[in-house]
């Protein structure tokens, strides 16, 4: 699938292009407590390997401020490159003003301009940072949150509208507040010397329909790259599926240029399963490829075993712990489909559509389990050693099949 980027500026971040045409980015953001020097390495390394390819970071006190460029630094000698972007509130200015070790370790600023600063403090405090930004060369992502929108701005908007001789209604006036105070906020960083190419907008809600509102209205007032969420999604299915219901529809209009999927993690879940549900958006919707994709049916009553069920999930896991391994060696192993079927009603065709497929036995039907590569049947399996056998037939397909990458 081809759809065209609304945004034709283009932001680099420490070697990752965030619009202009390339690829949506898939973005994240840390838990720990930044200060937590070892805590929030072991995060960003689980978060980078898992694919983010932007990690956010809390910089709230002098604490986290002094642990960035400590991060930064045992980051880049296990190898982890990935950019770090500092989320400020409230004191950004000042902790940036005195830690300059921290404002030149961050490939990204974050600033919220709801709560950058109250009253006559507002500007000057938001102007201190964007001359940082441009001090260090560093893009800033104007992230608005209607959660912390500027409540001034929000009063003079409801008051004009109050006076109208048609009155929207309070929803559709905080939506319009939300896209002035990005492009507001965004024409004041340029003003103050910040290139409009080291900028990045994001208006973040809560709301499915309010976030299509929203981007749409934003997207058909600038060109600049724009940072899609829903902000609070929420856990488990309703924070995965809010999140996709929003952004889908955004992205497969051309609207979006990184991605991050804000879910609440269980209590001591993983946090990179943010990473996962934003590249499978993408992949899902042809955008990227990241991980060879599983196939795999739902099940019903002709497939009481839950062999197959177990192998789905088998391979699926074994797909993406080679991945890694994989992306180093061959070319375009994130493009296969691999389909795992639980009867014959659909199990050899889906297994022809995929690259490579298995269709397991399904109540009554023979105990054989047919394999197909690229279409063809190539051997059927039988036994207790089929999950082995598949796995070990789906190496022997990526080793035969894709090119090796030339190495230095």
């Amino acid at each position: 699938m081809s759809i065209s980027r609304r945004s034709s500026v283009q932001v680099a971040i420490a070697g990752v292009r965030v619009g202009g045409g390339a690829p949506i980015v898939v973005q994240s953001m840390t838990n720990t407590d930044t200060a937590d020097i070892e805590g929030t390495v072991r995060q960003v390394q689980a978060l980078a390997r898992a694919g983010s390819e932007l990690v956010r970071v809390t910089v709230n006190s002098a604490e986290a401020a002094a642990a960035v460029a400590p991060i930064r630094e045992r980051l880049d000698r296990s190898g982890i490159r990935v950019p770090l972007i500092g989320d400020f509130h409230f004191n950004g200015h000042k902790l940036l003003r005195e830690h300059p070790d921290c404002a030149a370790a961050l490939a990204k600023y974050r600033i919220n301009p709801g709560n950058v600063g109250r009253g006559s403090k507002r500007d000057p405090q938001f102007a201190e940072m964007i001359e940082t930004a441009c001090r260090y060369d560093k893009p800033v992502r104007i992230g608005v949150n209607w959660g912390s929108l500027d409540p001034e701005l929000l009063t003079r908007l409801m008051d004009e509208n109050s006076a109208l001789p048609q009155p929207r209604d309070a929803q559709q006036v905080t939506r319009s507040a939300v896209v002035l105070s990005a492009l507001g906020s965004a024409e004041r960083a340029v003003e103050l010397g910040l290139a409009k190419e080291r900028i990045i907008l994001s208006a973040k809600v809560s709301g499915v329909q309010d976030l299509i509102a929203i981007y749409r209205d934003l997207a058909a007032r600038c060109d600049y790259p724009l940072h899609l969420g829903l902000t609070e999604a929420g856990m488990g299915s309703k924070g995965i599926v809010g999140s996709t219901a929003a952004m889908a529809v955004l992205l497969q209009e051309g609207i979006g240029d990184t991605i991050r999927v804000s879910l609440t993690p269980d209590p001591g879940g993983d946090r990179t399963q943010e990473v996962i549900v934003a590249q499978e958006i993408l992949q899902t919707m042809g955008l990227r490829a990241f991980t060879p994709m599983v196939v795999a049916c739902p099940g019903c009553g002709r497939t009481t075993s839950t062999v197959f069920q177990e192998l789905a999930q088998q391979i699926q896991s074994h797909l993406r712990a080679r991945m890694p391994q994989w992306a180093r060696e061959y070319t375009g192993v994130e493009d296969m489909t691999v389909a795992v079927m639980g009867c014959v009603v659909n199990g050899p065709g889906e297994s022809k559509h995929a690259n490579i497929g298995i269709s397991l036995p399904g109540t009554g039907e023979r105990a054989v389990a047919p394999v197909y590569e690229d279409g063809a049947k190539t051997v059927t399996l039988k036994g207790e050693r089929i999950a082995a056998d598949f796995q070990e037939i789906v190496e022997q397909y990526v080793a035969r099949t894709y090119a090796r990458r030339m190495t230095p």
